[in-house]
């Protein structure tokens, strides 16, 4: 309704497997986390998992999380919501490489174009992906954030089955879903050891591996094709955590490292931004996504 146009939303869930006692307790443990905060998240034993996902194999498994209310959507189709939004009161230049940023008293004044279009802004946030790390240098700020290539794959339409997400936490797991109205099913992996830069090439290795990983999990997906691999870049922050925070320069702002959670993060990471930067105070805490951190932590689960 916001967008005024479908972006394929659909609540069909979350789906965390556990195939280990380790994971089976930080589940049960997030799980009294999540309720606390009014989700509905419950732990499921394996009869309530084959009925969710029929077809599965239960060799290992001993249950899972699984949280009915989460969704999926087109991030094709959000993304051009945005931007229609924005355009409403604003443009948007899209293919506009910042070449630099202009500090006047130590303060962000205006940014300038490869093409040497400059424009200025009581307000500057450097919201550039894999590449934030590179923009704030442009004003002599030092962002911890590199980029990591993750591949992803699709396959031929096929009769809907499931409607989560599943995720599968093992070393060499996977996580897909089944694209609701259409039935292909999309899915990547992190791969180990991870692969640092821009670099947004394709491998056979992933396309065999994960169809590997998915029919370990479905058997009945074994022959299934794929219809297309591409990569893209994730925004890695040493911790795992986002950077939401002003800079030592006056009015320039880092909002990103989003460590391949953008698209579920993107709505409340927004609004939060909208208020710390209209009001001067965050809506909540939100200590654990200062630029000051140590960033000493250690994501236990993407």
């Amino acid at each position: 309704e916001e967008f005024e146009q479908d972006v394929e939303f659909y609540p069909g869930g979350y789906l965390f497997l556990a195939h280990s006692k380790g994971k089976e307790d930080t589940y049960k443990k997030l799980i009294e986390l999540q309720k606390t905060m009014g989700l509905a998240v419950e732990y499921v034993d394996v009869p309530r998992i084959e009925k969710l996902v029929p077809g599965i194999s239960t060799q290992d498994l001993l249950g899972g999380a699984y949280c009915a209310s989460d969704a999926q959507a087109n991030p094709f189709l959000v993304v051009d919501g945005y931007a229609k939004g924005i355009m409403k009161k604003g443009k948007v230049f899209t293919h506009t490489e910042v070449a630099s940023i202009t500090i006047q008293n130590g303060t962000a004044a205006s940014i300038t174009t490869r093409n040497g279009d400059t424009y200025s802004a009581d307000i500057i946030v450097a919201a550039a992906g894999p590449l934030l790390k590179d923009v704030a240098l442009l004003a002599d700020i030092a962002v911890p954030v590199e980029p990591e290539r993750h591949e992803a794959l699709i396959t031929e339409p096929m009769e809907r089955f499931f409607d989560m997400m599943i995720v599968d936490y093992r070393p060499d797991g996977c996580y897909f879903n089944q694209k609701w109205g259409k039935g292909s099913i999309i899915g990547c992996y992190t791969p180990i050891p991870t692969v640092p830069g821009l670099d947004t090439g394709t491998s056979f290795t992933f396309a065999r591996e994960m169809g590997r990983r998915m029919a370990r999990l479905i058997p009945k997906l074994e022959n299934v094709k794929i219809i297309r691999q591409w990569s893209g870049s994730y925004a890695m922050t040493p911790d795992g955590n986002p950077i939401l925070d002003q800079t030592a320069v006056k009015n320039f702002w880092i909002v990103g490292g989003m460590c391949g959670h953008g698209f579920m993060l993107g709505p409340e990471i927004g609004w939060v931004a909208a208020e710390y930067i209209s009001s001067g105070k965050p809506p909540y805490d939100i200590s654990e996504f200062s630029l000051q951190r140590d960033f000493k932590g250690k994501e236990v689960m993407k």
